[in-house]
């Protein structure tokens, strides 16, 4: 059963994720900001990273870039689930190393089939 670090400083939003990728059978951590995923990431590996943009601490982008420095993390998948639609902040995301983007609000449906397309 592959397991999902889902991050996302929104407690709300952490259950909604939660629940979708529970309910298909994911192995579920949660953190509340890219500080905590980080840690959690170090200690454990994750099959796939699901995180917001912007959060306190470490935000979304600079999670992504601590993430593809660490030998476990430089081809797992890191999808961004976020607000942020321009074009910019997408760039900045794919630049850093994110897999893909997801604008919020989400559709679970949606949501649930991309994981499964880049879990393969």
């Amino acid at each position: 059963m592959p397991s999902i670090l889902a991050v996302d400083d929104s407690a709300s939003m952490r259950q909604m994720v939660i629940f979708t990728l529970r309910g298909a059978g994911y192995d579920v951590t949660e953190a509340s900001d890219g500080k905590e995923a980080l840690e959690c990431a170090q200690k454990q590996k994750y099959d796939l990273v699901l995180s917001d943009v912007n959060m306190p601490n470490m935000n979304g982008i600079e999670l992504v870039k601590a993430l593809r420095e660490l030998a476990d993390y430089k081809f797992v998948p890191v999808l961004m689930l976020t607000t942020e639609s321009t074009g910019d902040m997408k760039m900045q995301g794919k630049q850093a190393g994110a897999t893909g983007w997801i604008v919020k609000p989400f559709n679970p449906d949606q949501l649930l089939s991309t994981i499964r397309r880049v879990l393969g």
